[in-house]
């Protein structure tokens, strides 16, 4: 053989092993491609693990590519064990559970700063009549304690002066007369000053008044508080009443920056915090102010609480109206906490699950473990119970050892029901005639999912428009007139979110409670209508948190992701008409494999 052809095969082979090591251990590829000699991985949809192949590609159900689980030596039913090549594949990587060093993190919010409420103060007229002249025409103006800020003619004044200057003169014409006649003038003089004063005219200005020699055309209006105006009510030539605002104005030597902060920040923050400030319009600097209050109440549509910080602002600097970006130093007491990845753990409602690494005759095996975890802390969760020191759990590729888990009837994430979950609701015993009244509700219901199904936000917003006046309708008799109004409030609210939305995702965020509502009432009543319903499961809705919604038919119909996803997702239960819903059952697939469709 000719020493070129020679080193042409042999460059070829060099090719395809290259090629190979590519597929092995992670090459970059569209296609789906073949492992040889590899008999115990197949490959599966974390999302759908009823989903088996021989070779890698895309899920059918959703867009996600498919990856490699064991099927050779599989431990006990609580565990999954990985050959060496299989764990390759699949990419699992571990991390040892340890204590965090620094027992601070950070928090960071997001704000606005405000004019505090306690340094706000309304300038207002003490009397009724005319604005002639206003002395503080813009807003943004600094006034002093006691600074005339507008002239304005009263008519109430004017007579009171002509009062006062008619006394004074009664009184010097009478100097001479009886002391009866001297006395009724000075009681009279009085009188006039006590109506001036009456009218809010200071004593100083009377004496001034007493000595006029005409009655004031004008008169002076003073503040009697220092600051910023920071609203300015009053136009010159307009008529104002007693007690009416002229202006507004606050002190700005200290501001409030309002902060929202999520629910899973809440533990982490409490009064007397430090809190650090950056703004824009003062790049590269910090500011520094005190957590003063939080409020008690969660805001049910945003998921959010305010936070209230204090700031000095002494050289005025900050203006209210600026957005400014906040960090607050989190410190847990109790010792440095046990701490975890953030990407270890598998959420499903409020349970929390991890797979930890333990020792097995047949190599390296996983197991599902049930934890309590703190409040997401940066890039990792505190563990409150579950775990010990110097343990290691997975921190990558835990959805495919729990998809493995599941395919082999385990104790998985999807299998196991929360935790934490409240008792479900009672079945109410009802006829079909006394159920019959719930139907326009459910039927509106199952209209706003699918046209969120069909990304169609009108239709949705229309559908939830009639489920609430449905529900604000009607007044059910019988045994369900007891547990009714709780289950209306709940429609009610999430339908009118729904209703409401100015997006789709606005929507679809109001429809995850709302069809948590729907299924309470499926729960107590029943299904109220003459054809079966779907309960349907997708773990990649609510931000992978898994959601589940109510709908007719027998294919999925994905009210979350609409056409992108349609068809992601399983049906978990199917209620009957006029029977109830088991809410206790858990979250997986019914065993009768289903197909999608695009509308």
């Amino acid at each position: 053989m000719p020493r070129w052809l020679r080193n042409l095969l042999a460059v070829a082979a060099l090719m395809v092993a290259f090629a190979s090591g590519a597929v092995l251990f992670g090459g970059n590829t569209t296609a789906p491609v073949v492992v040889e000699g590899i008999s115990d991985v197949v490959w599966t949809c974390a999302m759908h693990p009823q989903i088996r192949r021989t070779e890698p590609g895309e899920c059918p159900l959703c867009p996600m590519q498919l990856i490699p689980v064991s099927q050779g030596d599989q431990g006990t039913p609580e565990q999954v064990v990985l050959s060496e090549r299989a764990r390759a594949l699949a990419e699992v990587r571990t991390s040892t559970v340890r204590r965090q060093t620094d027992a601070s993190s950070e928090v960071r919010l997001l704000g606005r700063i405000e004019a505090a409420e306690t340094s706000r103060r309304n300038v207002t007229t003490w009397i009724g009549g005319r604005i002639d002249r206003l002395r503080v025409n813009t807003t943004g103006e600094q006034v002093r304690r006691g600074q005339v800020i507008a002239n304005l003619y009263s008519p109430d004044v004017y007579g009171a002066h002509q009062d006062l200057l008619a006394a004074t003169a009664q009184i010097e014409r009478l100097s001479t007369s009886p002391p009866a006649a001297q006395q009724a003038a000075a009681r009279a003089l009085e009188a006039a000053r006590e109506r001036l004063r009456l009218l809010g005219v200071p004593e100083d200005e009377v004496e001034r008044m007493a000595s006029a020699d005409q009655p004031t055309q004008s008169v002076a209006i003073r503040s009697p508080f220092a600051g910023t105006v920071i609203d300015r009510v009053a136009t010159e030539g307009s008529y104002v009443e007693t007690g009416a605002t002229l202006y507004q104005v606050a002190d700005l030597g200290m501001l409030w920056v309002q902060l929202d902060a999520y629910e899973s920040d809440l533990a982490s923050l409490s009064v007397g915090q430090s809190v650090t400030l950056t703004v824009e319009a003062f790049p590269g600097e910090t500011f520094t102010g005190r957590v003063a209050f939080i409020e008690p109440m969660v805001d049910a549509q945003r998921r959010t609480a305010r936070v209230r910080v204090e700031v000095d602002n002494t050289d005025e600097r900050l203006s209210p109206g600026m957005f400014a970006q906040a960090i607050v130093a989190a410190t847990h007491t109790g010792g440095a906490p046990l701490t975890i990845p953030a990407t270890a753990p598998l959420f499903t409602g409020r349970r929390s699950v991890v797979y930890v690494e333990v020792p097995s005759d047949n190599g390296v095996a996983y197991e599902p473990r049930s934890v309590r975890l703190g409040p997401r802390l940066g890039d990792s969760y505190p563990v409150v119970s579950g775990l010990s020191e110097g343990d290691r759990v997975v921190s990558r590729g835990a959805f495919a050892l729990d998809a493995d888990l599941q395919i082999r009837g385990g104790s998985s994430m999807m299998s196991e029901p929360d935790d934490n979950a409240p008792a479900p609701p009672q079945p109410i015993q009802l006829t079909a005639s006394q159920r019959a009244p719930f139907a326009p509700i459910v039927s509106a219901y199952l209209t706003v999912q699918q046209a969120l199904a069909d990304d169609d936000l009108t239709a949705a917003q229309a559908a939830a428009g009639r489920l609430v006046q449905a529900s604000t309708a009607l007044s059910p008799p019988g045994p369900a007139s007891t547990a009714w109004p709780t289950i209306a409030t709940e429609l009610r609210n999430h339908g009118e979110h729904v209703q409401q939305a100015g997006a789709l995702e606005d929507a679809r965020a109001g429809f995850e409670p709302l069809s948590a509502a729907i299924e309470v009432l499926l729960a107590r009543v029943g299904n109220p209508l003459s054809q079966p319903l779907q309960v349907a499961f997708c773990p990649m809705a609510n931000r992978n948190n898994g959601a589940r919604w109510v709908q007719s038919g027998d294919v999925v119909d994905n009210a979350y992701f609409g056409a992108s996803m349609l068809t992601c997702g399983d049906f978990v239960e199917t209620v009957s008409p006029g029977t109830t819903l088991d809410l206790r059952a858990p979250t997986q697939p019914l065993p009768a494999p289903h197909t999608g469709h695009n509308h």
